[in-house]
């Protein structure tokens, strides 16, 4: 099986990095975030990649042309300004007709991969998402009168569910995608649920996506104190 890895966008909101760099190519400790993210899926068993590069994407080509541990990697040039459905799209014919996991270049999560892909399997459905808890931006007081009774630093809201950005598809996705201006997450995904055929992977373990210079400061915080959730191999 395959793995899709969206790693084409500007990523403006982390722009000190940026400027310099695509987004998967910051440095968590001392490794580009991409390969933190590939590490994960080779640990259970996933080796072929396919990567959706645009913006600086000669830096990605360069850092993959050395073989990178024992990973089958793919850099296509999917263009700057593309949509994440178009970049999807225009990978298609490396899909060989076969189910593969799609990603986006700039998240963490500690989830069980294998559980993901014999969910969707189970699932019967084009499309599983693996969804989970969004966290709160702010620490959450419990008050009683004027007095402060408890503090939870940024608590998962549990009644809601987000998109936590890692896919199981069958090669029918496709279908959906008009063309380079197609955004993902909107018409296709739209119809996908109109037509019932895309399943949730619940998960309610560790997730973080990188879209700022603190959302960064913090994976490298975890990284040095060696208590990176998402690291599933010694």
């Amino acid at each position: 099986m395959k793995s899709v890895i969206l790693a084409g966008g500007l990523g403006s909101r982390i722009s000190e990095e940026t400027h310099l760099k695509p987004k998967p190519m910051i440095e968590i400790g001392g490794k580009p975030i991409i390969w933190h993210i590939m590490k994960r899926y080779s640990m259970y068993g996933i080796r072929e990649f396919v990567i959706c590069s645009g913006y600086m994407s000669h830096i990605i080509e360069n850092y993959f042309k050395e073989k990178i541990e024992d990973w089958e990697v793919k850099v296509i040039n999917t263009g700057k300004n593309t949509m994440t459905g178009g970049r999807l799209k225009r990978i298609e014919k490396y899909i060989e007709n076969e189910t593969f996991c799609f990603t986006y270049g700039d998240s963490l999560n500690s989830e069980n991969i294998s559980e993901l892909i014999k969910f969707h399997k189970k699932s019967g459905k084009i499309a599983t998402v693996t969804a989970c808890h969004p966290p709160e931006k702010y620490g959450v007081l419990k008050l009683e009168n004027d007095m402060v009774k408890r503090f939870e630093e940024k608590p998962a809201r549990n009644n809601e569910w987000v998109n936590a950005g890692y896919f199981v598809l069958e090669p029918q996705i496709f279908d959906f995608i008009k063309d380079d201006s197609t955004i993902w997450e909107k018409e296709p995904m739209k119809k996908i649920v109109d037509q019932d055929q895309l399943a949730a992977f619940k998960y309610e373990g560790f997730y973080k996506s990188m879209d700022t210079i603190s959302d960064k400061k913090y994976l490298e915080k975890l990284w040095c104190e060696n208590n990176a959730k998402w690291k599933n191999w010694e």
